[in-house]
Protein backbone atom coordinates (compact mmCIF):
# COMPACT_ATOMS: atom_id res chain seq x y z
CA UNK A 1 0.00 0.00 0.00
CA UNK A 2 1.01 3.93 0.05
CA UNK A 3 0.16 6.27 3.02
CA UNK A 4 3.17 7.79 3.26
CA UNK A 5 5.42 9.85 0.62
CA UNK A 6 7.34 13.05 0.77
CA UNK A 7 7.60 15.73 -1.92
CA UNK A 8 10.26 18.09 -1.36
CA UNK A 9 11.26 20.02 -4.43
CA UNK A 10 10.33 23.29 -5.19
CA UNK A 11 8.00 25.14 -7.29
CA UNK A 12 10.22 25.89 -10.05
CA UNK A 13 11.52 22.05 -10.31
CA UNK A 14 8.34 20.59 -9.96
CA UNK A 15 6.95 23.47 -12.82
CA UNK A 16 10.30 22.90 -15.45
CA UNK A 17 9.98 18.81 -14.59
CA UNK A 18 5.92 18.58 -15.78
CA UNK A 19 5.94 21.57 -17.91
CA UNK A 20 3.12 23.07 -16.09
CA UNK A 21 2.35 25.83 -14.02
CA UNK A 22 0.99 25.68 -9.73
CA UNK A 23 -2.44 26.87 -9.77
CA UNK A 24 -1.71 28.34 -6.10
CA UNK A 25 1.89 28.98 -4.45
CA UNK A 26 0.58 29.87 -1.54
CA UNK A 27 -0.90 26.24 -0.95
CA UNK A 28 1.90 24.20 -2.72
CA UNK A 29 3.28 21.23 -0.63
CA UNK A 30 6.55 20.57 0.51
CA UNK A 31 7.66 18.17 2.77
CA UNK A 32 9.98 15.03 3.83
CA UNK A 33 7.20 13.14 4.60
CA UNK A 34 3.77 13.10 4.15
CA UNK A 35 1.44 11.19 6.07
CA UNK A 36 -1.77 9.98 4.57
CA UNK A 37 -3.74 9.98 7.20
CA UNK A 38 -3.26 14.06 8.04
CA UNK A 39 -5.40 14.21 4.64
CA UNK A 40 -2.73 17.06 3.03
CA UNK A 41 -3.24 18.64 -0.05
CA UNK A 42 -0.67 17.19 -1.67
CA UNK A 43 0.45 18.59 -5.66
CA UNK A 44 -1.39 16.40 -8.30
CA UNK A 45 -2.07 16.71 -12.25
CA UNK A 46 -5.29 16.06 -13.47
CA UNK A 47 -6.18 14.64 -17.28
CA UNK A 48 -8.58 17.73 -17.81
CA UNK A 49 -5.74 19.88 -17.24
CA UNK A 50 -2.40 18.85 -17.74
CA UNK A 51 -0.88 22.27 -17.53
CA UNK A 52 -1.77 23.15 -14.80
CA UNK A 53 -0.44 21.28 -11.26
CA UNK A 54 -3.45 22.02 -8.67
CA UNK A 55 -2.90 22.15 -4.87
CA UNK A 56 -6.23 21.64 -4.04
CA UNK A 57 -7.43 17.86 -3.53
CA UNK A 58 -6.61 16.24 -0.48
CA UNK A 59 -5.15 12.46 -0.09
CA UNK A 60 -7.94 10.40 1.06
CA UNK A 61 -10.74 10.09 -1.51
CA UNK A 62 -14.64 11.35 -0.92
CA UNK A 63 -16.32 9.86 -2.95
CA UNK A 64 -19.34 12.48 -4.68
CA UNK A 65 -22.27 10.21 -2.85
CA UNK A 66 -20.47 9.76 0.81
CA UNK A 67 -22.26 11.32 3.55
CA UNK A 68 -19.43 12.61 5.36
CA UNK A 69 -15.62 12.82 5.31
CA UNK A 70 -14.98 10.04 7.21
CA UNK A 71 -15.12 7.72 3.96
CA UNK A 72 -11.74 9.12 3.50
CA UNK A 73 -9.52 6.94 5.46
CA UNK A 74 -10.57 3.79 3.84
CA UNK A 75 -9.43 5.55 0.43
CA UNK A 76 -6.08 6.67 0.39
CA UNK A 77 -5.26 3.98 -2.22
CA UNK A 78 -7.44 2.04 -4.83
CA UNK A 79 -6.63 -1.57 -5.79
CA UNK A 80 -6.47 -1.48 -9.51
CA UNK A 81 -7.17 -4.46 -10.10
CA UNK A 82 -10.61 -3.93 -7.90
CA UNK A 83 -11.25 -0.29 -9.56
CA UNK A 84 -14.47 -1.43 -11.49
CA UNK A 85 -15.53 -3.52 -8.70
CA UNK A 86 -15.76 -0.85 -5.91
CA UNK A 87 -18.65 1.83 -5.84
CA UNK A 88 -16.24 4.45 -4.49
CA UNK A 89 -14.01 4.27 -7.82
CA UNK A 90 -15.88 2.42 -10.32
CA UNK A 91 -17.84 5.35 -11.72
CA UNK A 92 -14.32 7.58 -12.07
CA UNK A 93 -11.82 5.11 -13.58
CA UNK A 94 -11.10 7.77 -16.34
CA UNK A 95 -10.89 10.57 -13.97
CA UNK A 96 -7.16 9.98 -13.45
CA UNK A 97 -4.49 12.38 -12.26
CA UNK A 98 -0.59 12.22 -11.66
CA UNK A 99 0.60 12.34 -7.63
CA UNK A 100 3.70 14.43 -7.89
CA UNK A 101 6.46 12.78 -5.45
CA UNK A 102 10.10 12.68 -4.59
CA UNK A 103 9.76 9.25 -2.57
CA UNK A 104 7.34 7.04 -0.52
CA UNK A 105 7.55 4.85 2.65
CA UNK A 106 6.91 1.35 3.08
CA UNK A 107 8.04 -0.98 6.06
CA UNK A 108 9.29 -4.75 6.33
CA UNK A 109 8.40 -6.83 9.07
CA UNK A 110 10.63 -9.36 10.67
CA UNK A 111 7.93 -11.50 12.04
CA UNK A 112 4.75 -12.64 11.01
CA UNK A 113 2.97 -10.27 13.25
CA UNK A 114 4.78 -7.02 12.60
CA UNK A 115 6.56 -6.74 16.05
CA UNK A 116 9.23 -5.46 15.08
CA UNK A 117 9.70 -3.51 11.36
CA UNK A 118 12.20 -1.95 9.17
CA UNK A 119 11.53 1.22 7.51
CA UNK A 120 12.13 1.96 3.72
CA UNK A 121 12.24 4.93 1.20
CA UNK A 122 11.51 4.54 -1.67
CA UNK A 123 12.86 6.52 -4.98
CA UNK A 124 12.77 6.66 -8.81
CA UNK A 125 15.82 5.32 -9.81
CA UNK A 126 16.06 7.95 -12.59
CA UNK A 127 14.53 11.16 -11.83
CA UNK A 128 14.44 12.44 -7.96
CA UNK A 129 10.50 13.91 -9.56
CA UNK A 130 8.20 11.55 -10.34
CA UNK A 131 4.26 10.54 -10.38
CA UNK A 132 2.19 8.42 -9.02
CA UNK A 133 -1.10 6.91 -10.46
CA UNK A 134 -4.22 8.51 -9.09
CA UNK A 135 -7.80 8.97 -9.53
CA UNK A 136 -9.71 11.66 -8.13
CA UNK A 137 -13.22 13.09 -7.60
CA UNK A 138 -15.58 15.96 -6.14
CA UNK A 139 -17.57 15.71 -3.13
CA UNK A 140 -20.37 18.52 -2.14
CA UNK A 141 -20.34 18.64 2.00
CA UNK A 142 -24.22 18.93 2.47
CA UNK A 143 -24.13 21.60 5.04
CA UNK A 144 -22.20 23.92 3.77
CA UNK A 145 -22.53 23.44 -0.06
CA UNK A 146 -18.74 23.54 -0.42
CA UNK A 147 -16.91 21.26 -2.60
CA UNK A 148 -14.44 18.84 -1.26
CA UNK A 149 -11.32 18.02 -4.01
CA UNK A 150 -9.81 14.64 -3.33
CA UNK A 151 -7.63 11.62 -4.70
CA UNK A 152 -6.35 7.94 -4.34
CA UNK A 153 -2.93 6.62 -5.05
CA UNK A 154 -3.99 3.54 -7.73
CA UNK A 155 -1.78 -0.05 -6.13
CA UNK A 156 -1.06 -3.01 -7.61
CA UNK A 157 0.96 -6.18 -7.22
CA UNK A 158 4.88 -5.91 -5.86
CA UNK A 159 7.82 -6.48 -7.70
CA UNK A 160 9.99 -8.94 -6.68
CA UNK A 161 11.93 -5.90 -5.18
CA UNK A 162 8.85 -4.76 -3.63
CA UNK A 163 7.79 -7.96 -2.39
CA UNK A 164 10.95 -7.98 -0.10
CA UNK A 165 9.90 -4.96 1.53
CA UNK A 166 6.35 -4.66 1.88
CA UNK A 167 6.19 -8.37 2.84
CA UNK A 168 2.91 -8.13 4.42
CA UNK A 169 0.50 -6.76 2.35
CA UNK A 170 2.75 -7.24 -1.39
CA UNK A 171 1.74 -4.13 -2.69
CA UNK A 172 3.18 -1.11 -4.29
CA UNK A 173 1.96 2.41 -5.61
CA UNK A 174 2.22 2.66 -9.40
CA UNK A 175 5.12 4.34 -10.04
CA UNK A 176 4.59 5.92 -13.59
CA UNK A 177 7.86 5.63 -16.10
CA UNK A 178 7.93 9.47 -17.53
CA UNK A 179 7.69 8.56 -20.68
CA UNK A 180 4.34 6.85 -19.81
CA UNK A 181 2.58 9.50 -17.98
CA UNK A 182 0.70 11.02 -20.40
CA UNK A 183 -0.78 7.66 -21.65
CA UNK A 184 -1.77 7.17 -17.91
CA UNK A 185 -4.13 10.43 -17.40
CA UNK A 186 -5.83 9.41 -20.98
CA UNK A 187 -9.00 7.93 -20.52
CA UNK A 188 -9.03 6.22 -23.99
CA UNK A 189 -5.97 3.82 -22.37
CA UNK A 190 -7.52 0.81 -20.65
CA UNK A 191 -5.83 1.72 -17.06
CA UNK A 192 -5.47 -2.29 -16.51
CA UNK A 193 -2.47 -2.02 -18.88
CA UNK A 194 -1.16 -0.35 -16.07
CA UNK A 195 -1.37 -3.26 -13.35
CA UNK A 196 0.64 -6.52 -13.70
CA UNK A 197 2.69 -5.24 -11.55
CA UNK A 198 3.80 -1.77 -13.28
CA UNK A 199 6.97 0.03 -11.97
CA UNK A 200 9.43 2.20 -13.18
CA UNK A 201 12.80 1.41 -12.25
CA UNK A 202 13.75 1.95 -7.98
CA UNK A 203 16.24 2.08 -5.60
CA UNK A 204 15.22 2.10 -1.97
CA UNK A 205 17.18 2.74 1.40
CA UNK A 206 16.94 1.42 4.91
CA UNK A 207 15.78 4.27 6.98
CA UNK A 208 18.13 4.36 10.55
CA UNK A 209 16.12 4.31 13.61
Amino acid sequence: MCFYMSQKDSIPKVEKRFKAKVDRQETFLQSDFINGFDFAQVPIIRDSTPQSITTQYHWGLVPSWSKDLDFRKNTLNARIETLAEKPSFSKITSQRCLVLATSYFEWHWNDDKGKTKEKYQIFAAQDQLFALAGIYDAWINPQTGNYYHSFAIVTTQANPQMEYIHNHKKRMPIMLKKEDETAWLDSKNDYKAFAFPYTAEMIAFKVPQ
